[in-house]
């Protein structure tokens, strides 16, 4: 049986400080290596190609720009046309050590993983040397990523260390992710319809005179209503098209009584305030039973939630698929 072919891709723009580098460390287990110019007007392209004596770089270029999410796109179709087994996708600004790649690989190599990708808040060391803002910015969206996503057991989801197998990217329509800075978060919820396996793998970013072309401030707002549409949408299809189930009937039931608690218990402490006359005790248990049972409903639904996350690989569903099929018929 014949090693897996392993490809990086290295989304290029306005990188040519560090692109040369990140190069220079990849290791002799890499069999090709995508460098996307993403229209850069720094031509990083033709600078990769006139710099770099490393025979496994081929350049690919955007005619337009697209983004992180479009760069890294046409790196991994034109890995899968060069039969790339596992793809991996590292930055070019020098905040990822490429030596660290094996440790991506190996899930995956393993059949534990379809998905493995990077937890900078793995230790305290790494959270440290993140910018505060950063370390802030992650937290919520990491939050945001495990109710969207179903990936309740990963961190970090901003992290563009990553690495995927060719079996996720089958059941992947890749002209549906998020091209731009959603690229990320938007994979995980791509790769939870397929029900693939995600694991992290514990790294430590670094940053030094590299630019950030992201944003907090002006990403969060947008980041927030995705993610509850992405939320939205996985709750319709798992428990009320895909399926029906307990989890289904605590959500369909505990949702409402939980809003109605909040909107009676509101609206009568509102008008005590008004009047200045005490509600009564039944007044009272008629917003707070709701809120409780609803809450507990809610609770519930989320446990049942985080125990359906992905478990078998789907490297190995296709295995067992495959092997069923050659089996001869009696």
């Amino acid at each position: 049986m014949s090693r897996p072919v392993i490809a990086v891709v290295i989304p290029a723009y306005r990188v040519k400080a560090h692109v040369l580098e990140v190069l220079s460390h990849i290791g002799p287990e890499v069999d090709r290596i995508f460098v996307v110019d993403d229209c850069c007007p720094d031509e990083s392209g033709k600078f990769v190609q006139e710099s770099s004596q490393d025979k496994r770089v081929t350049v690919v270029r955007n005619e337009v720009n697209q983004g992180v999410g479009g760069a890294v796109v046409a790196g991994i179709r034109a890995a899968l046309e060069a039969n790339a087994d596992i793809i991996v996708k590292v930055d070019g600004d020098g905040q990822m050590d490429p030596r660290l790649l094996p440790r991506f690989v190996r899930p995956l190599l393993a059949g534990e993983a379809d998905y493995a990708k990077g937890n900078r808040f793995h230790t305290i060391a790494g959270v440290r040397s993140m910018p505060a803002v950063r370390s802030f910015g992650n937290v919520m969206l990491s939050f945001l990523t495990k109710l969207s996503s179903g990936y309740w057991s990963i961190f970090d989801p901003t992290n563009g260390y990553v690495a995927i197998h060719r079996a996720a990217l089958r059941g992947l329509d890749l002209e549906r992710v998020s091209k731009r800075y959603f690229f990320e978060s938007d994979m995980l919820v791509k790769l939870c319809d397929v029900r693939a396996v995600v694991v992290d793998v514990p790294m430590r970013a670094f940053y030094g005179t590299e630019t950030s072309h992201l944003r907090p401030g002006r990403i969060m707002l947008p980041f927030f209503f995705r993610h509850m549409h992405a939320f939205l949408r996985r709750v319709l299809y798992f428990y009320f098209l895909r399926d029906f189930n307990l989890a289904s009937l605590a959500v369909l039931f505990g949702l409402p009584m939980f809003i109605f608690g909040i909107l009676f218990g509101a609206f009568a402490w509102g008008e005590s305030i008004e009047t200045g006359i005490a509600q009564t005790t039944g007044t009272v248990m008629i917003a707070v039973l709701p809120i409780v049972l609803g809450f507990q409903l809610l609770m519930f639904f989320l446990s049942y939630d985080i125990a359906s996350e992905p478990r078998t690989p789907l490297q190995k569903i296709n295995m067992l698929t495959s092997t069923s099929r050659e089996e001869p018929t009696a």
